[in-house]
Order: C-alpha cells, then structure tokens, then sequence
C-alpha cells in the first residue's frame, strides 16, 4: 500500500461542528496524544460553525481534516479532506450524486494531494446517517464483506469505513472485514465510550475513529487514546 498522509493514524477523535465544546475540553482532546482530529457531522453542517471549530483547532499542532458532506461545510485551510461514499445505499445521490454536484463547483480548486474517499458501510439502523442516507443496514457476514471487497478491490477506495454511530459494533464481524482489506485503511467508528471497547476496536481495525462520548462523558473519552496506541497493530496486507 502506497504511503497516504492519514496512514499512520491509529486514534482519532471526531468532532461535530453543530455540537458545542468548551474551549478547556478541546484542548484535551487536541493535546491527549490522539494522531488527529476528524470535523465532520451528518446534520446541521455550516461554512461558519465549520470555520470556527477549525480556527480553534489550528491553536494546536494536532493533524485536522474535514469530512466534506455538505457544499455549504466545504471550508478550505484542512490539513486534508475525505470525501464519503455510503456504499450500502440504493439512493445513487449518496454514492456519486452529491459527489459530482460538489466537483461541478469546485473541483478546480480541490487539493488532490490530501483528498481520499471513504467507503462508508453505515450498520447501525437508528443512526442519523443511515436514516438520511437509506442504509440497508442489515448485512449478513457474506454481504459485509462483498462491499468489503467492491470498495477495496474494484473501487480501490482509501478508505473503508464501518460506522455503528451510537452502538458498539461486532468486534469479530470487524476483524473479518479487516481480513478481506488488501489496501484500504479500515477505519472504525461507534459506541466507543470506555478504555476497553477502545481497546477491542483497536485490535480489530486499522484506525479508530471516538466521537459522541466526547461530549458526554470527557475523562472517558480521553482514556481510549492510550488504549487504541497500545492495541496491538492490525496489519494492513492480511489477505
């Protein structure tokens, strides 16, 4: 696998720009040792809530990227973007629709560089993203790992990425999925809210994405650094 500039992550914390964080909690989040800091969200994304979370981020030396899901949240000054494709969705608009729209405005000014898309595989119904995006949420292993499969070895996507939103998701079904990667990065993301499933989803996955508890329980939140850094490493050539 080629060198990409988000592939020495191991944690990262993602933050919402439509949720409120004090200035004493950010600069724990940006100072715990986590490899970056994700700006993203699925609803309530704007040119100036995006703006102003990233202009507090940049007091810190800390990696930052923007995940681009709306128009009106493509803000430039990230140290890279990722661009979502939900990949179990029949609706065409979440896989190349709103994709192309936003190229048709500003692909001449996109930094190819530090741009990847990602490969969502949304498997938690009740998630916002899954409910705006029409998720067919229900995969059985075999299915996991057929769109395992069309965004690594067809697509040749970056990154994959499973998101459970809210819920802890199957370790083992992660693992698995893991195992059908030839050259994607499998990032993962949900129900993160102590040291132990951090732990657990740092052995499985590449990369581990933190978000909600960010918010609701702090102390929390900072422990899964150090248990995500000291999982053992999932290999990135497994099969």
């Amino acid at each position: 696998m080629s060198e990409r500039w988000f592939s020495g992550w191991r944690h990262v914390f993602k933050l919402d720009p439509d949720r409120t964080i004090t200035d004493e909690a950010l600069d724990a989040i940006c100072t715990s040792g986590t490899d970056a800091i994700i700006v993203g969200g699925s609803s309530g994304i704007t040119f100036e809530n995006t703006v102003d979370l990233m202009a507090r981020i940049r007091r810190y030396a800390v990696d930052c990227a923007l995940e681009v899901s709306t128009l009106e949240g493509a803000v430039p000054g990230f140290d890279g973007y990722f661009v979502p494709l939900v990949l179990n969705t029949n609706r065409a608009e979440w896989i190349n629709g709103r994709q192309t729209e936003g190229l048709k405005e500003y692909g001449t000014f996109v930094p190819w560089e530090e741009t990847a898309a990602q490969g969502y595989i949304i498997l938690n119904a009740e998630a916002t993203a899954a409910k705006l995006t029409g998720a067919q949420t229900e995969l059985g292993e075999d299915e996991l790992i057929a769109h395992v499969r069309m965004a690594d070895r067809l697509m040749q996507l970056p990154v994959i990425y499973l998101e459970y939103s809210g819920r802890f998701g199957d370790m083992q079904l992660v693992k698995r999925a893991r195992g059908a990667v030839v050259n994607a990065q499998l990032f993962y993301g949900g129900g993160i809210d102590d040291a132990d499933k951090a732990r657990q989803a740092g052995e499985a996955a590449h990369t581990v994405v933190v978000g909600n508890v960010i918010y609701t329980d702090l102390t929390a939140a900072l422990s899964t650094v150090a248990a995500v850094q000291k999982a053992p490493r999932s290999g990135l050539h497994t099969k």
